[in-house]
């Protein structure tokens, strides 16, 4: 191939979809345009297609900015595992991309300790108990702990057909994802048990890899295999977050990145399909087009998640200088992990802390404003309180 077409073609925006690539420059030979990309441009991967052969992505379009991975490195001063407006917003975000019907009453009723008492309640209830578990550090990742976790959060819930054999890690029968025509189909399953042992062998090594690139490849590659016959895209995005639980990234399960998938659900399952698309021509399993929705929708939208770091610095300078009471203290930490960025008022701070007077509140949220740690904003005779957050960049 000409190496100015190659590079006309290697740098055009529509590299990560074939057919249109191709369709712009017809002239090509497209599985020498391939093999030349298997060359020294594509980076393999542990990890297989239905046929044995080695998926692949393109390390120079699949680049996360360092923004993304500081979010995901600010240590978290909460006592909890996690952030419980981020395990809200989490809950809510992934049964809405299953169009999983569920209320943010419920979801808040069962976070707040409440016992379930209706089916929808008792899966959000397992959804909680699955975050739980991938929060604590002493579960590792392993075939054992991933069959534990499948049946706390997915498992107890489902009807008889989509329940597991007794005995069973994975499903015992064919699946098929289905739209307005059959999309996909999922890993044959007597394959399953070897492929789950090198998608963990994969988990578990040492590798090059970007740790937020190699926890969308996890993600992508649940989706692709389809282990069980139900709630693959809940474990999927589970054990996302738990790989970078795993890699320490503290704030990992105080942001939640299902909120973001299903802000831009569309492309994320375009990205699937496009995935499953281009290897029809190139006949090579290449990820990158998930990589990059990911990176673009999910990774680099973060950087609003968290407090400013100047916020941050204000209440550890505020604390040092003793201008913080151990109340005030609790409460700040109970409004980052239960708020988030969103605004609350004095009442719903009362009522959900539950362990201070109005006046102890009315208190903290005024002398915090006066510090710069909280932004008021006023609707009617209604004021309500938000903590600033990065701005994007």
């Amino acid at each position: 191939m000409d190496a100015e077409l190659f590079a006309n073609m290697l740098s055009d925006k529509s590299i990560l979809d074939l057919k249109k690539l191709r369709y712009r420059y017809p002239q090509a030979d497209m599985k020498e345009f391939v093999a030349l990309l298997g060359n020294g441009f594509y980076k393999k991967l542990p990890l297989k297609d239905f046929d044995g052969r080695n998926l692949v992505y393109l390390e120079s379009i699949a680049q996360v900015h360092l923004t993304a991975v500081k979010v995901l490195l600010t240590p978290q001063n909460s006592k909890q595992l996690y952030g419980m407006k981020a395990m809200e917003e989490e809950i809510l975000s992934t049964f809405t991309i299953e169009q999983i019907a569920t209320t943010r009453d419920s979801v808040h009723k069962i976070l707040s300790g409440y016992a379930p008492t209706t089916e929808s309640e008792n899966r959000i209830y397992g959804m909680k108990k699955g975050l739980e578990f991938i929060g604590d550090p002493r579960h590792k990742i392993n075939e054992e702990n991933i069959h534990q976790l499948y049946a706390i959060a997915i498992g107890a819930f489902l009807p008889g057909e989509n329940r597991l054999l007794a005995g069973y890690k994975y499903r015992h029968d064919s699946v098929y994802i289905v739209g307005n025509k059959v999309k996909h189909t999922g890993l044959p399953w007597q394959m399953l048990p070897e492929y789950m042992g090198n998608l963990v062998s994969f988990i578990n090594e040492a590798s090059t890899i970007n740790d937020l690139l190699k926890a969308a490849i996890i993600h992508f590659y649940i989706g692709y295999l389809h282990p069980w016959f139900d709630g693959n895209g809940r474990m999927a995005r589970l054990l996302h977050l738990w790989y970078l639980v795993q890699q320490r990234y503290s704030s990992a399960l105080f942001v939640p990145l299902s909120e973001y998938v299903g802000k831009s659900r569309r492309g994320y399952y375009d990205a699937y399909t496009l995935a499953e698309q281009n290897t029809q021509i190139s006949e090579i399993l290449d990820v990158t087009p998930f990589l990059v929705y990911f990176i673009e929708n999910v990774y680099h939208k973060l950087v609003t998640a968290l407090p400013a770091p100047s916020i941050t610095d204000a209440f550890q300078r505020a604390l040092e200088q003793g201008n913080v009471t151990e109340k005030e203290q609790a409460l700040w930490h109970f409004v980052l992990t239960a708020y988030g960025s969103s605004e609350f008022s004095t009442k719903q701070l009362e009522k959900a802390f539950g362990n201070a007077a109005y006046a102890t509140i009315r208190g903290f949220v005024l002398k915090f404003e006066k510090l710069g740690l909280l932004r008021a904003a006023r609707y009617g005779n209604r004021i309500k309180y938000r903590i600033e957050v990065r701005e994007a960049e």
